[in-house]
């Protein structure tokens, strides 16, 4: 017998919470049977039961279908609980060999002066581009939310402005 307590083994979570507890809540807060949420489901009233027991692991599908029976629905949350939102998809902002822009870039439509790396070396302007470097595109963040959040940077000098790295 071992000295350290372990916690119960809770099956299959999302994130830190037990899926089987999360359905389990779904279904109290709209009371429903397990049977009446599967026919809502449109699961068989075996997969809510073997959900719960926590046997069964249930795909998001699954998943999205048992908590939307009582009114629920999956989003995707940052650390401080703020909904982060999926990106837009523009067909026609493609570069010149029609290929989306890197997932990971920010895309500017319409560039100004300085907003595109190319500018330095003195190439023409795409009508859509992206920010390559990171530490430009974390000064540009940074200034933003300053500029932005008035009330929590109220005290704090603005940091520079990355736009007038490329005025010179």
């Amino acid at each position: 017998m071992s000295s350290v307590f372990e916690p119960p083994d809770l099956g299959p979570t999302v994130g830190p919470f037990p899926i089987a507890g999360l359905v389990r809540r779904a279904r109290r807060i709209v009371g429903l049977s397990q049977l009446r949420m599967a026919r809502f489901a449109k699961v068989a009233p075996s997969t809510v039961a073997r959900v719960e027991a926590g046997s069964l692991t249930p795909s998001l599908a699954v998943l999205e279908r048992l908590l939307g029976a009582a009114g629920l629905y999956l989003v995707v949350v940052d650390q401080d609980g703020r909904v982060v939102l999926p990106m837009e998809v523009w067909d026609d902002t493609r570069d010149g060999a029609n290929r989306r822009y890197p997932a990971h870039l920010n895309t500017i439509l319409d560039p100004e002066p300085g907003e595109w790396w190319g500018d330095i070396y003195g190439l023409a302007r795409p009508p859509e581009t992206y920010h390559r470097c990171r530490v430009d595109r974390e000064a540009r963040r940074r200034r933003s939310q300053w500029e932005v959040r008035v009330a929590k940077y109220r005290n704090v000098p603005p940091p520079p402005d990355p736009r007038s790295w490329y005025r010179d």
